[in-house]
């Protein structure tokens, strides 16, 4: 581990066979950028950069700065004396010396009203080369990174012992060149220039496209997990949910449910063993709108919350806001009609379907029930009445896929009332069972064309961590989205997004509402597929993802023409 022998000159040190040097900082620029660490630190050469950073009491960096500028007035005082003297009353006061009267009363300033400290630092480094002449060549490199930023480093004479003690990091300093700096200062020395996200057990994201380090993060650790995909048709939004959702299914137990409008998530879901439930008129998939078990909602008493969905239901069939007072009094009292006996039979036996419920509606002396029979007659007993009929898919498939491109206009209120009633209780029941539950919503515009998906997913955004789950949402629709007020207040909200390349309208919304700087927009604008920024906990990091073309798990993830 230790060299054999150390020799050390006057400018340089030899150990072993290779030679050494170490420089210091000796003058500062009055401005130096953050960036002159970073230059100094990808130096490709084996070095070890130290910073020495000593603080110094406020009351006793005040007093000093305080002497050292009466001792600057006293200076310029002399000086004007002499002048004087020489009847020379016209006479300017040297720049040098006006210069050091304005640094030292800024200096004074900071400390005193910005909240700055003091203190004394020293920046050291040692490089090693294999040779004298690359030693020398070497060090000139250094030094000329140092006078492109106006900073002047130089090489220890006859201290390249004490400087190597400096610099080695068991916290000596053998060198006393200390340069008085403030807090603020002080901040351009930090060495780190990129953010990196690693949370242990997380899942990988892509690579930061700075530093090239894996990015892994665990959205269960966030404080809200709720998460955005943003991006234009094309720049691998839908990509980048199905690597999380392989994850998810290969390294978890948790449920994942997907709502799908286009169809993008079925093959993979299909060859991860999932459920594909096709929600439409004229699929052979059903889903009762009436199911109900003993697990059903987050009551003790599941028939109370089942009758509000009802009322829900009816107020699709006949039109939004059209129910009266009386017509939701024959709704309640038809539901507890309907689901008496199966309650009674402690949940067993044929679950009721909304024909039962207009069968009941029928029988009941008002007008106004007949009325309500009458509007709902199309989705119960007519051609759109898929969701009458009793359930016949799987609900209990850990991977299930509600896909909706073919639920047409007139069912579409009805269709994501049933599909998200479903969900929901989903996540209720394996909160019960102390499952996770992840649920994946693409093109996430779509949902606030109606207001009661809209209100339902904002409900769920607020409420769904409690239940141990997590919503993502994916659309390139931003600006649309964004028209919403309630889906702004949940991005702003949400700890965890995935950007890709936007449009120029959509960055400037986004940059507005999230904070974004112009030099980290240039990563969404006119980037790769799979590039962009992932913001996590507050903090925004440049990302870059790939994925080999050559495997099947890519066949089954890209919707790219003649990939799949």
């Amino acid at each position: 581990m230790c060299p054999d022998s150390m020799e050390f000159e006057r400018d340089h040190f030899k150990i072993g066979d290779r030679y050494g040097r170490v420089l210091y900082m000796q003058d500062y620029a009055s401005y130096v950028k953050d960036d002159m660490i970073s230059e100094l630190c990808d130096f490709s050469r084996n070095l070890i950069l130290s910073i020495d950073i000593l603080p110094v009491p406020t009351d006793e960096a005040v007093r000093e700065i305080q002497n050292r500028l009466l001792g600057v007035e006293t200076n310029v005082t002399n000086w004007q004396r002499r002048q004087n003297a020489n009847n020379n009353f016209s006479a300017i006061v040297p720049y040098d010396m006006e210069l050091q009267r304005k640094e030292t009363k800024e200096m004074l300033d900071d400390l005193t009203t910005r909240d700055q400290r003091m203190m004394f630092g020293i920046l050291t480094m040692v490089h090693l080369a294999d040779s004298k002449k690359q030693l020398d060549s070497d060090t000139e490199l250094l030094l000329s990174i140092a006078r492109k930023h106006l900073c002047q480093m130089a090489t220890l004479k006859w201290q390249q012992v004490d400087g190597l003690n400096t610099v080695l990091p068991y916290g000596l300093r053998k060198i006393n060149a200390l340069r008085t700096l403030t807090t603020e200062s002080t901040a351009v020395l930090i060495p780190f220039h990129t953010q990196e996200i690693l949370q242990p057990g997380g899942i990988y994201y892509g690579q930061n496209a700075v530093s090239k380090n894996l990015l892994v993060a665990d959205r269960k650790k966030l404080m809200n997990g709720n998460s955005f995909r943003l991006g234009v048709s094309g720049s691998g939004k839908s990509f980048s949910a199905k690597e999380e959702i392989v994850h998810l299914a290969l390294s978890t137990d948790d449920d994942i449910l997907i709502l799908d409008p286009e169809s993008e998530f079925t093959k993979l879901v299909e060859a991860l063993g999932g459920q594909v439930v096709k929600v439409s008129a004229t699929s052979d998939n059903h889903l009762n709108a009436m199911d109900m078990d003993a697990a059903y909602g987050n009551e003790k008493n599941p028939l109370i919350e089942k009758s509000e969905f009802i009322l829900s239901v009816f107020e699709q069939l006949v039109g939004a806001g059209n129910l009266s007072a009386k017509e939701k009094s024959i709704l309640d009292r038809c539901a507890a009609d309907v689901y008496r006996d199966y309650i009674r039979s402690g949940y067993t036996g044929e679950v009721p379907t909304l024909k039962d419920m207009y069968r009941q509606l029928m029988l009941q002396p008002e007008e106004e029930a007949r009325g309500l029979a009458l509007s709902s007659e199309l989705f119960i007993n007519g051609s759109l009445n898929t969701f009458a009929q009793p359930t016949n898919v799987n609900k209990k498939n850990r991977i299930m896929d509600y896909d909706i491109r073919e639920l047409g206009e007139q069912l579409m209120p009805l269709g994501m009332l049933v599909t998200l009633d479903s969900i929901f209780n989903r996540v209720i029941q394996n909160w019960k069972e102390g499952k996770t539950t992840w649920i994946f919503a693409d093109e996430f515009y779509l949902l606030f064309r109606y207001e009661y998906s809209a209100n339902f997913f904002y409900r769920l955004y607020k409420r769904i961590r409690k239940y141990n789950g997590f919503v993502t949402g994916l659309t390139q629709n931003v600006e649309e989205l964004l028209k919403s007020d309630t889906a702004r207040l949940m991005l702003a909200n949400s700890e965890f997004l995935i950007l890709l390349n936007q449009a120029s309208t959509d960055r400037e919304e986004l940059a507005a509402l999230l904070n974004i700087s112009e030099n980290q927009l240039s990563y969404i604008t006119n980037v790769s597929v799979g590039s962009g920024l992932i913001r996590c906990s507050g903090n925004i990091v440049p990302f870059e993802n790939t994925f080999p073309k050559n495997t099947d798990l890519y066949k089954l993830m890209t919707t790219k023409p003649g990939e799949s």
